[in-house]
């Protein structure tokens, strides 16, 4: 049965943040389906929370970090092929502010780190999904967006 033959079917609404600092990136390492992977601060969107609440709560939850968000880098949808699940992504470029001394991270999430997009790059099979050198590949070709694209209507 078919979503238009009546089957519900909705996507997974993600965000995920890409914080640049002296030209490194804010990445977590994290265990996912039995492996130790590498993403971006990430996660998905909860109810009643406007997409940039989610990245900046995503981003403290998983790293220890606050940050301002500066740009909206792309939103990407993706399936993945091992679950079929469905993912719309909301990538966000920011700035860290600071970081929160004696953070407890999520669970799954290892630890934070900072990495060179040749270091990320490098780990390409260690990435949690495609998304996450897709947005990296979009910022670094300078894809930077209004964050009013990304509008909550109350």
């Amino acid at each position: 049965m078919s979503y238009r033959e009546g089957r519900f079917w909705q996507p997974d609404v993600t965000v995920a943040t890409l914080v640049v600092r002296d030209g490194r990136l804010l990445c977590v390492e994290e265990r996912a389906g039995g492996r130790l992977v590498l993403n971006q601060p990430a996660g998905h969107l909860e109810p009643d929370e406007s997409l940039l609440d989610a990245a900046l709560r995503e981003t403290r939850e998983e790293t220890g970090w606050n940050v301002r968000l500066t740009h909206l880098v792309g939103t990407y949808q993706w399936k993945a092929p091992e679950t079929d699940r469905h993912y719309l992504r909301f990538a966000f470029a920011a700035e860290p502010l600071d970081e929160i001394p004696g953070a407890t991270l999520d669970e799954g999430i290892v630890r934070a780190l900072w990495l060179t997009p040749e270091e990320l790059r490098a780990e390409t099979e260690r990435h949690r999904s495609p998304l996450v050198w897709r947005a990296v590949a979009d910022y670094l070709g300078g894809s930077r967006h209004p964050l009013s694209l990304a509008r909550q209507l109350a």
